[in-house]
């Protein structure tokens, strides 16, 4: 994972957005096209990716996504505290370093105690059972964690799930799982088999399938079940504890897991880990790893969540499945930052339950690193998407007529030289080797295209990757700024040209995990939407505008940090202009922003030196009338201020005070400068403090902003 470069990171992360969409979709319709384990190590892979390289977070990133979005088929409920999904550790390293995150946050000591309840996590539907004043009264799927959809009726046919309640809080939010345990499943299956009708694939799809009919009688015919695992709205606590609550909740008659435990240390977490890993099989019903929560409910309050995951929570998943495969031939494909990647065709092999035909190699560097070569045996593992890792080559199984394989040196699409560039900062080079085609080559400039029209760019609905490769190809579209004057180019007849309509006869599906491509309708409606679509997309977030422009470094949330400072086309162009000159103005402002640095400010130089580049930003620009970035709270007690935090801080952590200063409209930045507003010095603050008094900055100290940011 380390080896990628960032083009090749940016690459991966638009590649497992789209397949997570579209297994998410799937798995709400209860046919997955992948197995929960492949799905959780992709997961896993979007967030080292994104702790590797933050600034490439994607708007569609899965770290901010949770479940997927209701179908229409039910009502919709809007729940009142949002069903958060979980981070997933699968190593004893990951949830040492979990633990040790909490402590940070929280400014616990190594020996302070910290408990711990763990618990199997059930793979079934996540559901939420709303009660007030002792009667359920709204049973909701968790759809997207904030909007699910009203399945009332059909829950209240499950047996597990009291429908009164005694002695409970005027308000109370239970969630919990639905599932359908093993031995009932195996016989559910018999029975449908003997009738001749459609048998289900797994209990997860069962249970999904059963708990979502529009017909309730079908419901109830099928055997449902319940765990609780969790709270949402309560109108009074049930304890101080989660564990406590559990215990409220199992008097109150909704059944917990049997092998939910405390724990007081991380040692203890994963010994119950490894005990119930060695039950697994045994348990009537399907489990995918352990659940650990921190205990008590006021640290979870203070922790609170990250994108759509709670800090004080994390998934222990069980180990993925492997699989041996022959690596047929390696191909090199061309990104839209001219990066060369490698891509290992692989003999068809089943893992997981999904077919997986292609491996990533990465670089140059990790195909000298484990010595593959074409025809060589290969073990992979399925990292939760279409392709998958190759851990290494089963040498005894090598052909003799294998030979080692001899990485290009110019660029396969155009011809251009393929180099490995030199850091001039650091002197390292880079792992990377890039096509110097730029412009002139047509795999660079189509892929800027796909990912400029795509959902986490100007997300133009109609103009996919299929199109955007016909338009190319026709020379419809080479850049940008010609998608705004296709509405125009309409009177001229380009779209009636013989073969041209042919540009909307495309639909995309996936069938295990590969796209498909079939024959849809084409029509004069299909081409209007995407008019209207194009004219709306003129007026995208400021932000949105700069991520889509595919700029090396600057992804989502980077763009969003630049769209503040420069809220404007003029000023983002005035911004490049001025970092052509090192050591400049524009320079040390831009690296003082809190989540910028070198790397970015050395990016931004590199594609404003290329006057092509500019060229094509100012046909854009004057193509579009961007929304302007909104602020955290234009109302705050520290709207439009730029606060430095330096030293100890004794009453809460450094991050949690940068993220309130956030929420009060503050923008939070890295260093002092004469343009700081404000520098919170704590104990120990060291060069800033000095640096900000001898500019005659505004300096507080702890009890100074504590008065502020508690109002």
């Amino acid at each position: 994972m380390s080896k990628l470069s960032r083009d090749e990171a940016a690459a991966r992360l638009a590649e497992i957005a789209t397949i997570m969409a579209e297994a998410d979709q799937a798995y709400d319709d209860a046919q997955p096209i992948m197995t929960d384990a492949a799905y959780d190590e992709l997961r896993a892979e979007n967030l080292a990716l994104e702790k590797a390289f933050p600034d490439l977070k994607r708007a569609d990133s899965p770290s901010v996504k949770v479940g997927s979005v209701p179908t229409g088929r039910f009502a919709k409920i809007a729940h009142a505290r949002p069903m958060l999904s979980l981070d997933n550790a699968f190593t004893d390293e990951d949830v040492f370093d979990f633990v040790a995150r909490v402590r940070r946050f929280l400014g616990l000591e190594e020996g302070a105690p910290l408990q711990l309840i763990a618990e199997p996590k059930i793979d079934g539907l996540s559901a939420s059972l709303r009660y007030e004043h002792g009667q359920l009264m709204v049973g909701a799927t968790r759809g997207d964690g904030t909007v699910g959809e009203d399945i009332t009726p059909n829950l209240k046919t499950l047996d597990d799930i009291p429908h009164t309640l005694k002695n409970a809080p005027d308000v109370l939010e239970v969630r919990g799982e639905v599932y359908i345990s093993k031995s009932d499943f195996a016989r559910m299956n018999e029975g449908f088999e003997k009738a001749g009708e459609k048998t289900f694939a797994n209990p997860r799809n069962a249970a999904a399938g059963s708990l979502r009919q529009k017909d309730v009688a079908v419901t109830a015919s099928r055997p449902l079940r319940f765990f609780t695992h969790g709270l949402g709205e309560l109108a009074a606590p049930l304890a101080d504890t989660f564990s406590g609550s559990v215990e409220a909740l199992e008097k109150l008659g909704f059944p917990p897991n049997p092998l939910a435990k405390v724990c007081q240390t991380s040692e203890e977490v994963l010994a119950h880990y490894r005990m119930i890993e060695e039950q697994r099989a045994s348990l009537d019903y399907d489990i995918d790893g352990v659940v650990y929560k921190v205990d008590a409910l006021d640290l979870q309050e203070r922790l609170g969540f990250v994108g759509r995951a709670p800090r004080w929570a994390i998934a222990h998943k069980f180990p993925a499945e492997k699989a041996t495969t022959v690596l047929e031939r390696i191909e090199i494909q061309v990104g839209r930052t001219g990066s060369l990647t490698p891509i290992a065709r692989l003999r068809p092999v089943t893992v997981g339950g999904v077919v997986i035909s292609n491996a990533t190699l990465h670089n140059q560097d990790e195909i000298e690193r484990l010595d593959v070569r074409e025809g060589d045996t290969v073990e992979v593992q399925r990292a939760g998407d279409v392709i998958p890792q190759v851990l290494r080559v089963i040498e005894s199984k090598r052909p003799k007529t294998a030979k080692s394989f001899a990485f290009p040196t110019v660029c396969p699409v155009c011809g251009s030289d393929a180099v490995r560039e030199i850091n001039q900062r650091t002197g390292e080079r880079d792992v990377v080797r890039r096509c110097t085609g730029g412009f002139i080559c047509d795999a660079q400039a189509s892929e800027k295209l796909k990912h400029f029209v795509s959902k986490a760019g100007l997300d133009i609905d109609g103009l996919g990757e299929r199109q955007v490769d016909d338009f190319f190809r026709r020379h419809m579209v080479r850049e940008p700024a010609e998608i705004f004057t296709l509405p125009s180019r309409q009177a001229t007849g380009i779209f009636n040209v013989q073969g041209t309509s042919d540009l909307f006869n495309y639909k995309k599906s996936t069938k295990q995990g590969v796209a498909v491509w079939s024959n849809a309708v084409t029509n004069q409606k299909s081409i209007d939407n995407l008019f209207a679509s194009i004219e709306s997309s003129r007026t995208r977030p400021w932000g949105r505008i700069l991520a889509s422009l595919g700029i090396r470094h600057v992804g989502q949330v980077t763009a969003n940090l630049l769209a503040v400072r420069y809220p404007s086309p003029e000023a983002f162009v005035a911004l490049g202009e001025g970092l052509q000159a090192d050591e400049s103005p524009s320079r040390e402002e831009l690296t003082s922003i809190d989540g910028l640095g070198e790397t970015v400010a050395d990016s931004l130089r590199d594609f404003f030196s290329d006057a092509r580049n500019e060229a094509v930003l100012t046909r854009l620009f004057a193509e579009l009338n961007p929304e302007a970035p909104a602020q955290a709270d234009d109302d705050g007690p520290l709207s439009g201020k730029s606060i430095v935090f330096t030293g100890g801080l004794t009453e809460m952590t450094r991050d949690e005070a940068k993220a309130l200063a956030a929420r009060l409209g503050a923008r939070v930045v890295s260093s002092v400068s004469k343009k700081t507003d404000i520098v919170v010095a704590g104990e120990k603050a060291g060069s800033k403090e000095k640096k900000a008094r001898e500019l005659g900055l505004t300096v507080w100290d702890e009890a100074q902003w504590l008065q502020v940011a508690r109002g």
